[in-house]
């Protein structure tokens, strides 16, 4: 999982549309019959599970039949007992009763995924259990069982698939990643396996990618019907083949024989809620709707562009232009490391303005640290009589520019092209660039430096840089 103030916010659907996908999930769905079929003769055995003898009744109230038709019915009502759909009203006589939760599945979006975050907790504990049909089979035999044989730890299997369904879900909110498009499970098992500055994978590396697939085969099957994940399990002809090498390159078509999951709506809303409820900031788009222009600004900096411009959108859709504008303008002021940025996603937002905010422009065109931003919202807009702006306040506009592109992407090729750029239109740049008051004119003009291509240029940078921190007394 990745560090815990570098979640991208999810774009989650409204609550109305989630409690839906919530109630018509397989594993509720029957949970919720199962508890309003029982009445004062289901019993349950000691640890609160359905009698044998009643299981194919509560098969048959859930429409199921088949071989694994009583399994079914068992889990959906482990699940109703978990939720709190049903109640053990007696726990000598094993008798039931409809739980106070299941009301709370005909009241408020909030109350059925409430319920159904609870039922997914459930699930998850079941999926981190491994296969334990051989032990069964064992014991029914009365067979010597070697428990250690197993090697199961329970922490360390949740930790896996807390691991892996972390992935999911950065994969998922990432703008680089697969966003809504399923991903191949040998890639999603990697991610988990394979250490990140592991060159070409060692044979016993592989071979764990394998068996990690394998797991979560059989884990994503029964994440499906509680609505977390949508599956396309693992070619059964492949698993027959003890040959194959899942974890190898494979073409496109082949990749989808291996496995291909995806997180749902709904899957997407329970992954954040656990983030969230584990201590992660795991932000949402429309966080900062009914926040101030400080907490946007701030809030948004760290945000990738498209996720940066969908929460913006819903926080000027309550506002109207010139007022947003005008606060927009007022948060974006100050000469703190963040100021740039903050300044460069206030000039991203006000692209989005209509005409109407051009007085809120105007005023701030003095302003030395506003004034450069809105003469180019001024012009861009098509707006009459623009003052130029001084020699100062262009220089001091380019440093505040690059070092919120520094803040934003790190020295990505999009910042070093226009290092070039500004160093190829400015003849003698860095001889009055080093001069510019503002506080990250040192730091602006090392990275120069850094990223100039040509020798010589770079060298004239870190000059002026060298300057520039002496002029500060850095």
């Amino acid at each position: 999982m990745s560090d815990r103030s570098t979640l991208p916010p999810a774009r989650l659907r409204p609550e109305a549309e989630l409690a839906r996908e919530a109630l018509s999930a397989p594993v509720l769905a029957r949970a919720a019959r199962l508890a309003r079929w029982a009445g004062p003769d289901t019993r349950v055995d000691a640890g609160g599970g359905l009698v044998e003898e009643q299981l194919p009744a509560a098969a048959g109230q859930l429409g199921l039949s088949g071989d694994d038709a009583a399994a079914h019915a068992s889990e959906a009502w482990r699940v109703a007992v978990d939720t709190g759909l049903v109640e053990i009203t007696d726990e000598e006589t094993g008798t039931v009763a409809p739980g106070e939760n299941l009301a709370l599945l005909s009241g408020s979006p909030q109350d059925v995924l409430g319920v159904w975050l609870t039922a997914l907790e459930a699930v998850l504990a079941d999926a981190s259990v491994p296969d334990l049909d051989d032990l069964v089979d064992a014991m029914a035999e009365g067979g010597e069982v070697d428990l250690s044989s197993f090697d199961w730890d329970p922490d360390a299997e949740s930790e896996f698939l807390d691991g892996v369904l972390g992935n999911l879900y950065l994969l998922t909110v990432g703008e680089d990643g697969p966003g809504d498009a399923p991903v191949p499970l040998p890639a999603l098992a990697a991610s988990v396996i394979v250490p990140s500055d592991m060159g070409e994978p060692s044979n016993e590396v592989l071979e764990q990618v394998s068996d990690a697939m394998m797991r979560l085969d059989d884990q994503f099957r029964l994440l499906e019907p509680i609505g977390l994940v949508a599956y396309q399990p693992v070619d059964e002809a492949l698993m027959a083949d003890a040959d194959e090498e899942p974890a190898a390159p494979l073409d496109e078509a082949d990749v989808t024989r291996y496995g291909m999951v995806r997180l749902t709506p709904l899957g997407l809303y329970g992954l954040r809620a656990r983030l969230l409820d584990a201590g992660f900031e795991a932000p949402a788009v429309g966080d900062l709707a009914d926040k101030g222009a400080d907490a946007l600004l701030d809030g948004t900096a760290p945000y990738p562009p498209g996720a940066a411009h969908a929460e913006t959108q819903l926080w000027l859709a309550g506002r109207s232009a010139l007022d947003a504008a005008r606060e927009l303008l007022a948060a974006a002021r100050g000469s703190d490391p963040g100021a740039p940025l903050r300044r460069l996603r206030c000039q991203q937002a006000l692209s989005l303005v209509g005409a109407e905010a051009e007085p809120a422009l105007r005023e701030v065109l003095d302003d030395a640290e506003l004034g450069g931003l809105a003469r180019v919202w001024l012009t861009e807009h098509g707006a009459r009589d623009v003052p130029a702006p001084p020699q100062e306040m262009v220089f001091w506009l380019t440093i505040d520019t690059v070092a919120a592109q520094l803040a934003a992407e790190g020295n990505s090729e999009e910042l070093r092209a226009l290092v070039e750029g500004l160093a190829r239109q400015h003849s003698g740049f860095f001889d009055t660039a080093w001069r510019v008051g503002h506080p990250a004119t040192p730091d602006v003009l090392e990275a120069m430096g850094r990223l100039h291509p040509d020798k010589k240029i770079a060298k004239e940078a870190r000059k002026a840089a060298f300057k520039a921190r002496s002029q500060q007394g850095g």
